[in-house]
């Protein structure tokens, strides 16, 4: 067994990181993560108050790792065009890690803005959708174009569409939505 001084949260939310990965939030566990590591379940809780916290460090990894998608897709782009790539990515994001992604969907109690990476996540976003209506602060646009992205996802991810899948529909929608975002009185 590792010796438990060597633990870091690092390697925690790592281990935790393939638990996940592996078998979603259900597969991460206080005891598992213990076993993957190699160390007593006890040394865990210096560094991780209980799994809810392990969970919590893990969305925060999350969001990070959707924000740096998001990045990555929309840098240098004009605005119509960088938010159809962010929906593009942010969609991808979903279809390759359903069990990270799944963390930010999770029911937890109302949220409350705190400093960190969702925070991070949802002013990329704004900005995004910020470019597009002309409006730096448009929470009403960007809770619009959050909304259909999540919609959109959690409705792929868990089979909705069936056989045919969504025929277009998430151009066809993306498209709507934009040039909606886009129109100015």
């Amino acid at each position: 067994m590792a010796y438990p001084s060597k633990l870091t949260p690092e390697a925690i939310v790592g281990a935790a990181s393939e638990l996940l990965r592996a078998g979603g939030a259900e597969a991460v566990g206080m005891r598992a993560l213990a076993s993957t590591l190699g160390v007593q379940p006890s040394s865990l809780y210096r560094h991780f108050a209980d799994r809810a916290a392990v969970l919590a460090a893990l969305e925060d990894q999350t969001s990070l790792e959707l924000n740096a998608a998001l990045t990555r897709a929309t840098t240098g782009l004009p605005p119509a065009e960088a938010l159809r790539a962010a929906a593009h990515a942010y969609l991808k994001f979903a279809r390759s890690q359903p069990h990270a992604y799944g963390l930010l969907l999770m029911p937890r109690a109302p949220y409350t803005a705190q400093p960190g990476a969702g925070q991070d996540l949802w002013k990329s976003v704004l900005a995004l959708v910020g470019a597009v209506t002309g409006q730096a602060d448009d929470t009403a646009a960007t809770v619009a174009f959050w909304a259909y992205m999540h919609g959109f996802a959690t409705l792929e991810l868990s089979g909705q569409f069936g056989r045919s899948g969504p025929r277009g529909g998430f151009e066809r929608g993306l498209e709507a939505l934009i040039m909606g975002l886009s129109h100015t009185d």
